[in-house]
């Protein structure tokens, strides 16, 4: 079992950053591809990056390529999401997620992963 927490949400402008963390806690963390998903209201819950177990690898949804930026560090079970040039529609609640399997093909189908923290609110206001 990994148990996974996030933090660093907040109310910011349109063009700030923000950088959110993601504790975990139990299990191998480094044995497991990292992901970050987020929900706006009425909407489903979306795809925004994954990282491979190494940290070397990663993944973006096409939203947040060259805005956002996930990397990991394994000795403090920690992963991140350095979110840049903020916009409105980045407004959501941000999950972070486990997934024991390689990053790959199914990096964005949120059904792959075993592992979801409870989430941390991000609004961007314009």
């Amino acid at each position: 079992q990994v148990q996974l927490v996030e933090s660093g949400g907040g109310l910011v402008q349109a063009g700030a950053s923000l950088r959110l963390s993601c504790t975990a806690s139990g299990g191998t963390f480094s044995s497991y591809t990292m992901g970050w998903f987020r929900q706006a209201p009425g909407k489903e819950r979306e795809f925004v990056a994954a990282i491979s177990w190494s940290g070397i690898s990663t993944n973006y949804g096409d939203s947040v390529k060259g805005r956002f930026t996930i990397s990991r560090d394994n000795t403090k079970r920690l992963l991140y999401l350095q979110m840049n040039s903020l916009k409105p529609e980045d407004t959501a609640v941000y999950y972070c997620a486990a997934k024991a399997r390689p990053l790959g093909w199914d990096d964005t189908s949120r059904t792959r992963y075993n592992y979801w923290g409870q989430g941390t609110q991000v609004t961007v206001s314009s």
